[in-house]
């Protein structure tokens, strides 16, 4: 588990992290999310030991990070944007140099090696020198630096940046494999890499957390929305339709049909405008065509608590 408390920093009169609390348990892959310079980085360097909060406090397990560094550092794997690789070693060389910084049992470290480049994909890479692998084998070679040591809290920092469609399905799949015993945290600035993988979300804007949800309630924030389309492309219903009873807000959807008016109404959670909306179109002569519940995107959501 991984718990953050009312996490500050400050850089003189910068704030980059704005009283920051979340928790992250076993068994779960949790996204930070936001655009460069929203926080991500710093608050992985604060979860990791990297970087002192000017106030606040990081549980790590039943440790607190602070007060029982040595304890508290020993559950992390970290993986930072650009991983340490030393390219003039093996991949073999470098995963025994970082069992042997993790303290791993030397007898045990043959085993662990074959385990870990087993997990990563790496079994037929070990005795190649980092400095030729491929960009896809060089972030694996850092995931599988990360693992050495067998950490319950698995700290990732834009894993999957820069590689390509097929590696990047390949990392998401061996992720969530390793969620399965641990606590995976991961930073991102792609939504559709977050919506694919994670199980929650954090939205960080200017240093505050703006979002907070599992991905399976993304489609019950802000209440309800329903998206109606309407015979006609007269446009002079929205303000009757924006005074129903139960409607809050009208907005245009593109069409994906012609001579059609697609609009998303938001409601509130218990609201049944429902009866309203076809009483209306009735009277005006104008066929409903088309009327579901539309759930919120992940763009949708950010766009909303980042503007």
């Amino acid at each position: 588990m991984v718990e953050f408390r009312k996490i500050t920093k400050r850089y003189g009169s910068v704030t980059a992290l704005d009283n920051l609390s979340f928790t992250a348990r076993k068994g779960q892959i949790l996204g930070l999310l936001g655009q460069n310079g929203a926080g991500k980085t710093t608050a992985l360097n604060i979860m990791t030991g990297c970087l002192a909060p000017s106030s606040g406090k990081v549980i790590l397990g039943e440790y607190d990070l602070m007060a029982q560094p040595r304890m508290a550092k020993r559950l992390l794997g970290y993986m930072p944007e650009v991983p340490p690789l030393y390219d003039e070693l093996t991949v073999r060389e470098a995963l025994d140099f970082a069992c042997r910084l993790k303290m791993v049992v030397p007898a045990d470290i043959p085993d662990h090696i074959r385990c870990i480049a087993g997990q990563t994909g790496l079994s037929d890479m070990l005795e190649r020198r980092i400095g030729n692998l491929s960009k896809g084998y060089r972030q694996r070679s850092g995931l599988a630096q990360a693992l050495c040591g067998d950490p319950e809290i698995l700290v990732l920092d834009e894993p999957t940046d820069g590689l390509d469609p097929r590696q990047k399905a390949e990392f998401r799949q061996t992720l969530r494999e390793l969620s399965q015993d641990r606590t995976v945290i991961f930073s991102s600035h792609i939504l559709g890499e977050v919506r694919q993988l994670c199980s929650q979300v954090i939205i960080l804007h200017r240093g505050r957390a703006v979002y907070d949800r599992s991905m399976e309630n993304l489609d019950q924030e802000g209440g309800m929305r329903l998206r109606a389309d309407i015979m006609g492309g007269d446009q002079t219903l929205i303000p009757e339709i924006n005074k129903l009873p139960g409607v809050d807000r009208v907005s245009i959807l593109p069409s994906e049909t012609p001579n059609t008016l697609c609009l998303l109404l938001e409601c509130p959670q218990d609201a049944a405008p429902q009866e309203a909306l076809f009483r209306l179109l009735a009277k005006k002569n104008r066929p409903l065509l088309r009327l579901q519940e539309a759930g919120d995107t992940l763009e949708e959501v950010f766009l909303r608590v980042t503007e």
